[in-house]
């Protein structure tokens, strides 16, 4: 059954413009996540949430003290921003509210389709409301879903006598981009006492996430020599020629297209060159460690060839690590996951454990010392026109965290 004041919010949410950029180098990277922000922090306040407040970096936090006198304090957490990978302006979304198991036309002129034999989790909507795009931007369910069934589900806590622990509410910007956390007040949930929460920013309901890649960035900077062409022999040698060429050097069947499940990757993400100058910017994903830096070393290694061939500096790697796999700290704690497995079990979904390939905020707080697995919210196929909100499964969510904060007073 869909919970319309759950639509409602999601509705409103994807209103706002919120993507982030990787070419900024603020918190947060683009203002207009601010407004979301300024907009949450005054719904938290009206629905009653008193200690409620949005900092300088748009970061938005509020308290919600146990009413059954709980010792334990419990984070709840969502990111503001979309991806930068498709427009989050004007979002127009399309409402089907008895999804009857064909194919969904999101674009009839960009002749874009929700097919079920492209995207098969769709046989197992049927019946459900979903909202999709109509072909021309991202939905924003990744993760204002998020941030719809948080909210909805604190509301809904104030106006019961269910029994609930301490409440930490976290809406980040910049998860999209790798920096949810660069600003994130540890102080405030040390003082809450808060070392465990969920962010609520997967797919299917009854999926948990606790593994993620290792994580890192690689900007490789090739140098030419430019010559006119017309007296080039044996001088020019040009940068764009040896960026491919460096790429022709790494694994062929490490590509995100070639790749499921527990297998890394290189993602090559962004090329620019000319015959003096090229780069190439990459990203370097792996759940296993070891595997990991070994990638890693490829990437010198290719380097360390390219220069020895050409004899000079022709190429420099400069490669960033962004974050690691939380599954050995999580495991610590295994309470955590089984909290979430009965709460699913309590709303008649069998739990189920599935690799991120990718990461979250949760891999980065749960290095700082906030265990936190991730939970899912009904989005599916996210940062591109097919995305899309099952509103019911949004709804089971919101009973779902009600049952685990209840399982945790």
């Amino acid at each position: 059954m869909v919970n319309q004041k759950l639509k409602e919010r999601f509705l409103k949410y994807i209103s706002f413009d919120t993507q982030s950029s990787e070419e900024s180098n603020t918190i947060p990277s683009t203002e207009k996540q601010k407004d979301l922000a300024k907009y949450l922090n005054e719904e938290l306040k009206l629905i009653g949430i008193n200690e409620s407040f949005m900092d300088e970096y748009g970061y938005v936090y509020g308290y919600l003290p146990s009413n059954c006198n709980s010792k334990n304090t419990i984070g709840l957490i969502a990111h503001l921003d979309t991806s930068d990978e498709a427009s989050g302006k004007n979002v127009k979304p399309q409402i089907i509210t008895n999804y009857n198991g064909g194919v969904i036309s999101l674009n009839k002129k960009l002749n874009l389709l929700l097919d079920p034999n492209e995207f098969e989790y769709l046989n197992s909507q049927i019946g459900h409301e979903l909202i999709t795009t109509d072909g021309t931007t991202l939905l924003g369910a990744d993760d204002k879903a998020g941030i719809a069934i948080i909210i909805t589900v604190v509301e809904e806590l104030l106006n019961s006598d269910i029994e609930y622990p301490n409440i930490i509410i976290t809406f980040t910007p910049d998860e999209e981009i790798g920096r949810g956390t660069d600003a994130f007040n540890y102080n405030f949930y040390k003082e809450k006492g808060c070392s465990i929460a969920y962010t609520l920013d997967g797919g299917e309901p009854n999926v948990i996430n606790y593994e993620n890649f290792n994580a890192a960035s690689c900007v490789v900077k090739f140098n030419g020599k430019s010559i006119h062409p017309g007296s080039a022999k044996n001088k020019m040698i040009n940068a764009s020629l040896v960026a491919m060429e460096f790429n022709d050097l790494l694994p062929k069947n490490m590509l995100p297209s070639l790749t499921e499940n527990y297998e890394g990757f290189n993602h090559l993400v962004d090329i620019t060159g000319s015959v003096s100058n090229a780069q190439l910017v990459y990203i370097i994903r792996n759940h296993d460690l070891e595997i990991f830096e070994k990638q890693k070393q490829l990437f010198n290694k290719a380097k360390e060839y390219l220069n020895c061939k050409y004899g000079y500096t022709a190429c420099e790697v400069i490669i960033k690590d962004s974050y690691f796999n939380m599954k050995e700290i999580v495991m610590k704690k295994p309470e955590i996951l089984k909290l979430a497995e009965n709460a699913l079990v309590e709303n008649n979904l069998v739990p189920k454990y599935e690799p991120i390939r990718g990461g979250t905020d949760g891999a980065r707080l749960t290095f700082e010392g906030i265990i936190t697995p991730n939970l899912g919210t009904g989005g599916q196929n996210y940062h591109g026109p097919f995305e899309y909100l099952d509103v019911d499964e949004a709804s089971i969510m919101v009973n779902v965290v009600k049952s685990l904060l209840k399982k945790y007073k």
